[in-house]
């Protein structure tokens, strides 16, 4: 028996980077990775690739800031399997400036994404999850959800947010036996990291190298970066948790970058 046979999770933004790996490790397992992104054709790709191995998955596309498709993504869900045992809200997105130069539009389009994106799929999830008296939700934070760097007002915002919607989930879904938890990775080497480096190298009028030692990795035990099997094993500790003595907690995943 694996911790995860039969059980469906959702994991927004799967089709490629953490999200990927986090439905590749939940199908190694027994589950049925739902592959929830913006992209279908890349979330194809990926279900393709984990029934190549012998496992089931689908591919649903979902943009996480619009509410009817949200609600459109759960309800094919339930349509198909007639159950969902976990929700990984992972979908998000980076934009790099001052705040004395930020955008209002991107600062809300980021806010979006992060948070209203976590709001919407919580929402319709948790519903089926009362229903069942059982499930976890776990939301893709960062250390940026404890502490702050230059250039990322709206990204360490909403990461700060999704600690205190996690709270308030934690504590209203305790009696339907639905737990929330947040991860917090460090830097991860995923393409929306590499596109930062040169953009951050600009703005700070730094070199690149300079960037991944000072900057990202500055404040790590060892300069690695986080890797998505790093992450995914988090995810994976706190969705099959077996009782509520960890929810509504996160947990930074960052090679000692932030210490609690």
């Amino acid at each position: 028996m694996s911790r995860f046979d039969g059980k469906v999770a959702i994991i927004t933004g799967a089709a490629s980077g953490i999200g990927k790996e986090i439905a590749l490790r939940f199908a190694a397992e027994g589950g049925i990775p739902v592959i929830a992104d913006l992209n279908l054709e890349a979330a194809t790709a990926t279900a393709s690739e984990i029934k190549g191995k012998g496992s089931d998955a689908l591919a649903i596309a979902m943009n996480v800031v619009d509410e009817d498709a949200v609600n459109k993504g759960v309800a094919d869900v339930m349509a198909k399997y007639g159950r969902i045992d976990v929700l990984v809200s992972n979908a998000g997105i980076q934009i790099v400036k001052p705040v004395v130069d930020f955008a209002f539009a991107d600062w809300k389009k980021m806010l979006a994404i992060h948070l209203d994106g976590a709001f919407l799929t919580t929402k319709a999830c948790l519903k089926p999850m009362y229903a069942a008296k059982s499930g976890s939700i776990v939301y893709m934070g960062s250390v940026h959800s404890k502490e702050a760097s230059k250039l990322k007002a709206p990204y360490v915002t909403a990461k700060h947010g999704l600690i205190g919607l996690c709270k308030v989930v934690a504590k209203e879904g305790a009696e339907f036996n639905v737990r929330a938890n947040v991860v917090c990775p460090g830097f991860v080497r995923t393409p929306l990291v590499d596109k930062q480096i040169p953009e951050q190298a600009k703005e700070l009028g730094i070199s690149e190298a300079d960037v991944i030692k000072n900057v990202m990795l500055k404040e790590t035990v060892d300069g690695q970066f986080t890797t998505t099997d790093d992450v995914a094993d988090a995810v994976l500790f706190f969705a099959g948790a077996r009782s509520n003595a960890l929810t509504g907690q996160s947990m930074v995943v960052s090679h000692g970058w932030f210490m609690q």
